[in-house]
């Protein structure tokens, strides 16, 4: 299966906007739930665009298993969020003022996504997400993030992502020059919390 590129908007018009919020959904979500959230993010005068997994989710299986079982779903997961990216650029706006927001299945994408095209980006926020693949391979990822700010914010446990796992992503951000914030929750179950919220807002959306 491949995914339809289909790019949910809101905020303020890419034509008018000097930073750009590209929003990731989890698994059974959507891209209008996830714009909904942005309404508790200092992103006033972003831009916002969410692009929507075609069934509702963007690979199958854990993103802990072997890669090949979430191909072809996967890789065509990964062209959306390049293609919503180069949809930002084409506006005119650069990598510096793109910023982005990720939860759960969608954290992991975006994760994925910017590791493999690391360079300075305003930021990430990933809540409850990590590298994906039964092992992390590290040959995928290259690039530079000039201190881009990430959070990262867990539960442990959390039914769906180790907090090793969480832990070992933001060791290789970190090899690859992100200033990373880790934040776990102890049993806060796989959810957002208001803290998480207002990390983003005082470390990302500042």
């Amino acid at each position: 299966m491949n995914h339809i590129l289909d790019i949910k908007t809101g905020g303020k018009s890419l034509n008018e906007a000097e930073k750009v919020l590209i929003m990731i959904h989890g698994r059974g979500g959507s891209a209008q739930d996830i714009l909904n959230l942005s309404k508790h993010l200092n992103v006033n005068e972003y831009a916002l665009l969410a692009p929507q997994a075609t069934s509702g989710t963007w690979y199958p299986f854990s993103f802990i298993s072997p890669v090949e079982q979430n191909e072809p779903w996967l890789s065509s997961a990964i062209e959306t969020i390049e293609k919503t990216v180069q949809t930002v650029l084409n506006a005119g706006i650069k990598t510096e003022n793109i910023y982005f927001f990720g939860f759960s299945q969608g954290a992991c994408l975006t994760l994925e996504f910017l590791a493999r095209n690391a360079q300075k980006y305003g930021g990430v926020v990933a809540i409850i997400g990590g590298l994906i693949g039964e092992e992390i391979n590290r040959r995928n990822y290259k690039g530079d993030f000039e201190q881009t700010p990430v959070f990262l914010g867990t539960s442990n446990p959390d039914f769906h992502v180790p907090v090793e796992r969480v832990y070992a992503t933001s060791n290789i951000l970190k090899e690859m020059n992100a200033n990373v914030t880790e934040k776990v929750y102890l049993n806060f179950g796989h959810s957002i919390n208001q803290e998480e919220i207002e990390l983003a807002n005082s470390i990302v959306f500042n």
